[in-house]
């Protein structure tokens, strides 16, 4: 089951679908690449917990995506936590590891240190966002930021803007084995119901919050009664079988949905990843004049740039940048 401290099905993603309920769905459980992401930043514990959950939630969206290129999450709001941003970047060929990254901008001195995580985002916004490489037109989805976490802003993404509906129970925090470190894990499982054949239609006024759509706008009869039934069922699970680590992610499905005919599919390792290097930089800074780059340079004469995602820093001589450049050199430190 464990080689060293690594658990097998730790860093991975196991699709599965219930096949009585027509509903899909993923396991995910983050352990060593939650704290890779985490420690880049020294995040206030409020922040870290909203980092937490949008990797996780990244972690099962990127999964449900045949994925070219990128997913991008973004939970903006007019609070403390300004930014959540995720990325997650599908594998380059069967077999290998999605990558993922994630970094949070906030107002340390407007924490309220008794208020719960997501309380901290305020008014704002739920997008999603689709590269699919060169070529590709990219797609972006937004809704309001609604109900209590951020796993609730997801589920009304998918029923407002893709007519799905979907369902996350998530767990994440500090775990210790005994003999061991405290150190981050998270766990979740992701229900999403299959698309219509033909397209979803639903009500043209929903009845959730603000009248954003939810499960009972777009299904009924058997369907409606289906995912209710699955949705309960995922009601009975704990944290501790969500997190694990001593519960595979098979046997969960088993002890949750042995009567929905549950059928897994081939897991997909992640790993923390970024995309960060000198050419983009360059690339980003082509489009300014010398005149233009000059204002961006240190009294060390050069230009800076730091990643926010993994905190890589990389150095410039001004005048390899912008679209007069004369020659390309940059280092990253």
């Amino acid at each position: 089951m464990t080689t060293g401290t690594q658990i097998t099905w730790d860093d991975s993603v196991l699709p599965f679908q219930l096949d009585r309920s027509d509903i899909r769905g993923r396991v995910a459980r983050l352990d060593g690449v939650l704290g890779e992401v985490l420690k880049q930043h020294h995040y206030p514990p409020q922040i870290e917990a909203l980092v937490a959950e949008a990797t996780l939630l990244t972690a099962m969206i990127g999964q449900t995506v045949k994925l070219r290129w990128k997913l991008s999450l973004q939970i903006r709001g007019k609070g403390p936590a300004r930014l959540i941003a995720t990325d997650y970047y599908g594998p380059a060929a069967n077999g290998e590891p999605g990558r993922i990254r994630a970094y949070a901008s906030f107002d340390a001195d407007r924490l309220d240190p008794d208020a719960a995580p997501f309380s901290q985002i305020g008014e704002g916004y739920f997008a999603v966002m689709l590269d699919q490489g060169e070529g590709m037109v990219p797609y972006q989805g937004f809704t309001p930021i609604a109900g209590t976490s951020i796993s609730a802003c997801a589920e009304t993404y998918f029923a407002q803007s893709e007519q799905l509906p979907t369902r996350f129970a998530v767990t994440f925090g500090k775990s210790q084995l005994p003999g061991q470190a405290a150190h981050w894990r998270a766990g979740g499982v992701m229900l999403q119901h299959m698309p219509k054949v033909g397209g979803a239609v639903a009500a043209e006024a929903g009845s959730g919050e603000g009248g954003l759509l939810g499960h009972t706008d777009i299904l009924a009869g058997d369907e409606a009664e289906n995912w209710t039934r699955a949705n309960a069922l995922l009601d009975t699970v704990e944290d501790i079988e969500l997190i694990g680590p001593t519960l595979a992610p098979t046997d969960l499905l088993v002890r949750l949905f042995h009567e929905e005919d549950p059928r897994v599919f081939d897991a997909t390792p992640v790993r923390f990843g970024c995309s960060c290097s000198a050419e983009k930089v360059r690339s980003t800074m082509s489009i300014y004049s010398q005149r233009d780059i000059l204002t961006m340079t240190t009294a060390a004469g050069n230009v800076t740039a730091d990643c926010q995602f993994c905190g890589a820093h990389y150095e410039f001589d001004p005048k390899t940048l912008g679209f007069e450049a004369q020659a390309a050199s940059g280092n990253a430190g």
